[in-house]
């Protein structure tokens, strides 16, 4: 019994691509396999969990600010390696970060995810996820991270400092 060829609509035709070695390239595989900072702060001015619906990538950032910088950051990482990688550039450039920074490198990552260039400066890292544009569904596990660490400096600022480890 012949069936006829798989068509999909145009938005979901990056599924029937195969994913190559450029998605997971080294570069890729090494950031992931060294993610800086894993572990909850036992004191933190700002927390945030993001979760990707698509996938069920997880990463939880706690933030300790001092005035408007980031002083300490702990990072709970549970998602594929493209997440993992943006984990890690996070987690190796956070400290010293203003929250306009991490604001920025938010939406300087959705945007090199759509097309715009890699950030450059302190996140520049980031262009090594620049394979994942073709990949839409991929975009929620890589924008988590950044996602969630903007998210928990606003925490800071309007909430007081918060016992969060656990064990």
């Amino acid at each position: 019994m012949d069936h006829p060829p798989l068509a999909l609509p145009p938005q979901f035709a990056y599924m029937l691509r195969p994913m190559n070695d450029a998605l997971y390239s080294s570069e890729i595989l090494r950031l992931a396999a060294e993610i800086p900072h894993i572990g909850r702060l036992d004191r933190a001015d700002g927390s945030a969990r993001r979760v990707s619906r698509l996938c069920g990538s997880a990463v939880e950032v706690d933030v300790r600010l001092d005035d408007d910088r980031i002083a300490e950051i702990g990072l709970e990482v549970k998602a594929c390696a493209l997440g993992q990688a943006s984990a890690s550039v996070l987690g190796a450039n956070a400290i010293g970060a203003s929250i306009e920074d991490i604001r920025e490198a938010r939406d300087a990552l959705a945007a090199m995810l759509k097309g715009a260039p890699a950030p450059e400066g302190r996140f520049a890292g980031l262009a090594a996820l620049q394979s994942a544009r073709d990949y839409p569904a991929r975009h929620a596990s890589i924008r988590l991270a950044f996602e969630a660490a903007a998210e928990a400096c606003d925490n800071a600022l309007t909430t007081a400092p918060t016992a969060t480890a656990t064990g």
